[in-house]
């Protein structure tokens, strides 16, 4: 019997090495079993081939019907599962005919008694396609406020995994989700909020080869990233492709965002900062710190302007930027322009002007 088990272990392994697909690796083992059983009922007892593989029969008779009783369970509780992932997917919300279910109706009826908004609002949301550029503390409020509101399709870029330390105030991942990637992460929370909008997650870091093409797609573009080279890339592409863009960004106990867009005549995000600041004048979150309720407040605040871009409803932040204080209670706007000279948006300017 030991040498039968040699035996499958070589065909096995031999199978791995070449890359033998799994299900040809089992055949090989069946055969291999049919032939020692052929061998035990054929030879004669005490022929030689026949006591290196077990003297008898009926070890291996058992051995292949538990073996048997095996796959049957597996291939019944496979049916069954089947069965209840069938019944939950009847069971599940169904967009009806039209522009809303029932379903959808009652979710959204908040949204819809109000009178800047609307049905006609509301539609615009669903058809609306929103890219949120970073999963992390600005980014976990904006995605779960446009997916409670009923953002038709939400992509969410970023190349992070969920750490310990964002924990704190990156609310959208729980502890369960530490090491996995940010964006899907983001997306299982989003899909369990509303099960009506449909989320792309895009496990990468923006580069100027692939923005265009990335940005293109969507109608609006918010912006929770902690680096400026991708802050400038993101404004950079939002202009060329004349997509409206809500940047924030937070320090400590402050926070700020603005409704980037040249082609509603708003300066562009280079407008406002020329240049990156040194890297001692601007630290990261964790150099400097920053409270947790900090990034839902301003988050917050972005996917309401992006309500607003979107259905048209009240004033957006265009040419104005909002300035929270959380440490002193504080919320100022100042006024924006755009710069001639800006190298990203000078020109739109110079042209309508």
């Amino acid at each position: 019997m030991f040498l039968v088990l040699v035996m499958a272990a070589v065909l096995w392994g031999v199978g791995m090495v070449m890359g033998t697909p799994k299900r040809l690796r089992w055949t090989m083992i069946l055969v291999l079993y049919f032939a020692v059983l052929l061998v035990q009922l054929v030879l004669p007892f005490g022929h030689p081939l026949r006591m290196a593989t077990g003297e008898t029969p009926a070890l291996w008779l058992l051995i292949g019907g538990a073996v048997a009783l095996v796959l049957a369970y597996r291939f019944g509780l496979q049916k069954l599962r089947a069965r209840a992932d069938s019944s939950r997917e009847d069971e599940a919300p169904r967009v009806a005919e039209g522009p809303f279910s029932d379903t959808e109706l009652n979710r959204y009826a908040r949204h819809i008694v109000l009178r800047e908004m609307g049905g006609l609002g509301q539609k615009k949301l669903k058809d609306a396609k929103v890219l949120v550029v970073g999963a992390g503390g600005l980014g976990s409020p904006v995605l779960l406020y446009l997916a409670a509101a009923g953002v038709g399709t939400i992509g969410v870029v970023d190349d992070d995994v969920v750490g310990n330390s964002n924990l704190q105030r990156q609310v959208i991942h729980p502890d369960q989700m530490i090491g996995e990637p940010k964006v899907f992460s983001a997306a299982e929370a989003m899909a369990a909020q509303n099960p009506f909008v449909t989320v792309r997650p895009y496990q990468r870091r923006l580069t100027e080869d692939d923005a265009a093409d990335l940005i293109a797609d969507y109608d609006l573009v918010l912006d929770g990233t902690d680096n400026f080279d991708t802050r400038y890339l993101v404004n950079r592409t939002c202009v060329a492709l004349g997509k409206p863009l809500i940047s924030g960004a937070l320090s400590q106990w402050e926070g700020q965002l603005s409704v980037f867009d040249p082609a509603q005549g708003a300066p562009c995000y280079q407008c406002i900062f020329p240049q990156a600041p040194a890297p001692e004048l601007a630290p990261s979150c964790s150099e400097a710190g920053v409270v947790g309720p900090l990034p839902g407040v301003v988050g917050t605040m972005m996917a309401v302007e992006a309500i607003k871009v979107i259905t048209g409803a009240g004033a957006v932040l265009r040419g104005e930027m909002m300035i929270y204080d959380a440490l002193w209670g504080e919320t100022r706007k100042i006024a924006l322009k755009p710069r001639v000279d800006c190298p990203t948006c000078g020109g739109q300017h110079n042209a309508s002007a």
